[in-house]
């Protein structure tokens, strides 16, 4: 009398119900753009560096037109502290003169660039990796930001160097990318009028080029769960106004304040939600696309 293996039916019954609980954001998102901001813990520890590049390539498998914008705050300081140069930061913006510049491009638009193309590449996707230079993709101005003065005194203007942000998104570059099944990764590195080099915050161009594109959504992975209340729980979901409020209240404060502004500004400017979630969770991306609890505080 034969014996029908039981426990790996029912972990067969498991994986086709996952199937099946992803089938219908597999058919919502067809043919859809997600643009995803990669940084933090998830650029680091290699497991999760895995589970990124399977997460992209299998939304590309499935129809979804994944555009990747990654960080690389991390590598560009350990570089600059082996060439025996000090990190310098105003407002969490760091202070970019010539030679800073030529490490910004030289980790973002080199090496970890590349190294986010490869590890894409290796898990079966087909990776290009891009500076906003290529094909004037981003279009930037200097960065002005001014300090409030005492005595009625005007402000007082802060030079960053080249800290820039974006002024125009060449979005034709990254459609045509898209359209030959091609996963587009990008460093957040802009060019001027006058042909200079501008270092932009990731998250920023991100959002910008989210709205270009017109995503349908736009996920900025970080080191928290999301946005949390005072209490430390996660705010699922937010809105302008409950935003507003937790702004006053002091419960949304320092880093998370230009996350957050980036997630409204995109969705403002057609982008249908944006989602901040926890890049240390592994297949992050998928658990927000593609199951019923998602991940992250959404942003509507």
């Amino acid at each position: 009398m034969l014996v029908k293996p039981i426990m790996p039916a029912i972990k067969a019954q498991k994986t086709v119900n996952i199937l099946i609980e992803a089938l219908p954001y597999i058919q919502k998102y067809a043919g859809k753009t997600i643009v995803i901001k990669y940084g933090g813990n998830a650029m680091i520890d290699e497991q999760l560096k895995q589970s990124f590049s399977q997460d992209i390539v299998l939304l590309k498998q499935i129809g979804i037109n994944p555009v990747v914008i990654h960080g690389g705050g991390p590598q560009i300081g350990e570089v600059l502290k082996k060439t025996g140069k000090e990190s310098h930061f105003i407002n969490g913006m760091r202070v970019t003169d010539s030679e800073t510049m030529d490490v910004v491009q030289m980790v973002l638009g080199g090496l970890v660039n590349k190294q986010i193309v490869t590890m894409i590449n290796q898990a079966g996707g087909r990776a290009i990796g891009l500076t906003g230079k290529d094909g004037n993709l981003i279009k930037a101005k200097k960065l002005v930001m001014s300090k409030k003065s005492t005595d009625n005194l005007p402000p007082e203007i802060i030079d960053l160097g080249h800290v820039g942000e974006v002024k125009e998104i060449n979005a034709g570059v990254v459609r045509m990318l898209d359209a030959d099944k091609y996963i587009p990764v990008i460093a957040p590195i802009g060019v001027g009028d006058k042909g200079t080099t501008y270092n932009i915050n990731a998250d920023f161009v991100a959002g910008k080029i989210a709205s270009e594109l017109k995503a349908d959504k736009l996920i900025l992975l970080t080191n928290t769960s999301g946005v949390l209340d005072k209490q430390g729980q996660l705010l699922t979901s937010l809105d302008e106004n409950k935003i507003e409020k937790l702004k006053a209240d002091g419960t949304i404060v320092g880093g998370m304040l230009p996350k957050i502004q980036c997630a409204l500004d995109a969705v403002n400017e057609g982008v249908n939600n944006a989602v901040i979630s926890d890049g240390r969770i592994a297949h992050a991306v998928l658990l927000e696309l593609l199951t019923d609890q998602g991940s992250g505080t959404l942003i509507s």
